[in-house]
């Protein structure tokens, strides 16, 4: 990617949560409709690699056999600025000898030679890492599947859509911005196929086809007289989905201002509302610092989730293994074997889900082979569990593997990452118009903006997209300039309501960066438009 084309995704709010990932080599888009590698064959490959890996002493080993097709389509104004194709295929073969862990991987691997010839290196490596070892790995107990397959369910697959009708969406989407007020707008589809292919010495050959898209714009508008400038992002949640997502949706109104659900996203009708949105973001009235009652939208609510709750009970920060990209956690293993530590209030639960339909998670296997599941995080306030894989369990006292491993691709070793994790719905029948009815001072926030969080992920900051101020129980204007401030515990403890499974909507990360070298992963987190009463609010203008 060239700096010019990272800036402009930077100006998008992106670049600031990850590095875009261009996998593999350019390839042309005809070339996606290739099926690709035959199962029967990766089956062969697999087993020469676990048949090399048993007969040089490894005791555990898996195989991965992954080919990535990566389509992004940018557009500017009355211009396609860039289309990125790539593909990337390999093997990939994780062992255990000696108590240790061993990888190595290969690309372009097409003969039993090559798989077999990367799995004596991988037990190489293990049996050269073991003189380093304090303590053996220790892997959860696993049943083999046998030969059993998982496809996303989607409507229409992203990469049997003609370019040209993917530029004329995106330049229409633009034509539309401008003609109602935009000065500049971005526009951009990013497309995600992993096809990916797992054997073990556990008896397991699991073949997966992963699909992921996320249309994204951004429209700034400017005041000729000022020189200021606003700006509005998409609301678009990435999704799990194929093509059939761009589609018409329902929708809830309030108060002209519209909440959409993941069933199928209009951006023709987003970009029209955007570009009216910024331009009254010119002349909104800027916040007055203090204590509000927020009510957060889903669009908005999925990063504090993400940040505050997803990253923070990963086990490995937990432990101290993983401090990348903002540190550890302050939910230590004390915490939790209290049996009573109080992460919100009692309306706050908190789930990991990597089986809901549509989500960017989903899968039916995790990258080691564990069937996927749900399980509680935080249970009516209380913290229960955390996120761990199939060598971190025995730590928690468990035996089974919570199925949340992951590598971005065949070259990467797998490991712990966030799974879907959401905010469960209210139990009672609430809309978002009956919570905000006896709000008396409070703001309503809807789209992800800028954040900053310390490194425990405790104390944070957050910003939005749309402000809207609340004065007794009815919705007054826009705001601007607005940021809320508190730590995880204060937070979710001021959760006093959430509405019901009716406004459950999904948001995510379509580029989650963690480890090093760093890889990224594609997750979801859900909720219902939530109530927090008595949260700090500041007003974040430059003073000059």
């Amino acid at each position: 990617m060239k700096r010019r084309d990272f800036i402009q995704l930077s100006g998008m709010g992106i670049g600031g949560m990850m590095m875009i990932p261009v996998l593999g080599h350019a390839v042309s888009p005809e070339s996606f409709l290739d099926s690709g590698v035959d199962v029967a064959v990766k089956k062969r490959l697999a087993d020469a690699a676990l048949n090399a890996a048993k007969s040089k002493g490894a005791t555990y080993t898996d195989v991965r056999i992954g080919r990535y097709l990566n389509q992004y389509v940018i557009t500017r104004e009355d211009k396609v600025q860039n289309i990125v194709n790539t593909e990337s295929y390999g093997v990939g073969v994780r062992v255990i000898a000696d108590g240790c862990w061993g990888f190595a991987a290969i690309v372009d691997a097409k003969t039993e030679k090559d798989t077999a010839r990367a799995a004596e290196e991988a037990v190489a490596i293990a049996r050269a890492n073991a003189r380093l070892m304090k303590s053996p790995v220790i892997l959860a107990p696993q049943k083999g599947f046998g030969e059993v397959s998982w496809k996303a369910p989607i409507g229409r697959n992203a990469f049997e859509v003609p370019i040209q009708e993917k530029v004329d969406l995106l330049l229409g989407v633009n034509d539309a911005a401008l003609k109602n007020g935009a000065n500049y707008v971005n526009s951009i589809l990013f497309m995600v196929n992993e096809q990916k292919y797992f054997a073990s010495s556990d008896g397991s050959y699991i073949d997966q086809d992963v699909h992921r898209m996320w249309p994204i714009f951004a429209v700034t508008c400017i005041d000729p007289k000022t020189g200021k400038f606003e700006t509005r992002q998409s609301l678009s949640a990435p999704m799990g989905m194929g093509y059939d997502y761009l589609q018409t949706n329902p929708a809830d109104k309030i108060t002209g201002i519209t909440t959409r659900y993941n069933k199928g996203y209009d951006m023709l009708e987003d970009v029209v509302a955007a570009a009216q949105q910024a331009k009254e973001k010119l002349s909104a009235k800027s916040v007055e610092a203090g204590k509000y009652d927020l009510v957060l939208d889903p669009s908005h609510l999925w990063l504090t989730i993400h940040e505050s709750v997803g990253h923070p009970l990963e086990l490995d920060r937990v432990l101290g293994y993983e401090a990348n990209f903002a540190g550890t956690s302050f939910a230590t293993l004390d915490k939790l074997k209290s049996g009573n530590f109080n992460y919100g209030s009692p309306q706050v639960t908190l789930y990991a889900d990597k089986t809901r339909e549509g989500s960017l998670g989903a899968v039916g296997w995790d990258d080691e082979g564990v069937k996927t599941k749900r399980w509680d995080l935080v249970k009516d306030g209380t913290l229960v569990n955390y996120e761990a894989i199939r060598d971190q369990v025995h730590i928690l006292g468990e035996n089974e593997s919570h199925g949340c491993c992951y590598a971005d691709s065949w070259s990467s070793v797998q490991f712990q990452r966030m799974p879907n994790v959401s905010l469960a719905p209210g139990k009672e029948p609430l809309s978002v118009k009956e919570m905000i009815k006896d709000v008396k001072k409070g703001i309503y926030i809807i789209g992800d903006g800028s954040f900053s969080i310390d490194q425990q992920r405790y104390n944070f900051q957050f910003g939005g997209q749309l402000f809207y101020e609340i004065k007794d129980g009815e919705i007054t204007g826009m705001l601007k300039d607005v940021a809320y401030q508190s730590n995880t515990q204060e937070f979710w403890n001021s959760c006093v309501k959430i509405c019901d499974e009716r406004d459950f909507r999904l948001g995510g990360s379509f580029f989650d960066g963690k480890g090093q070298p760093e890889q990224v992963s594609a997750v979801s987190h859900g909720s219902s438009t939530a109530r927090f009463n008595g949260v700090n609010v500041i007003n974040t203008a430059r003073k000059i």
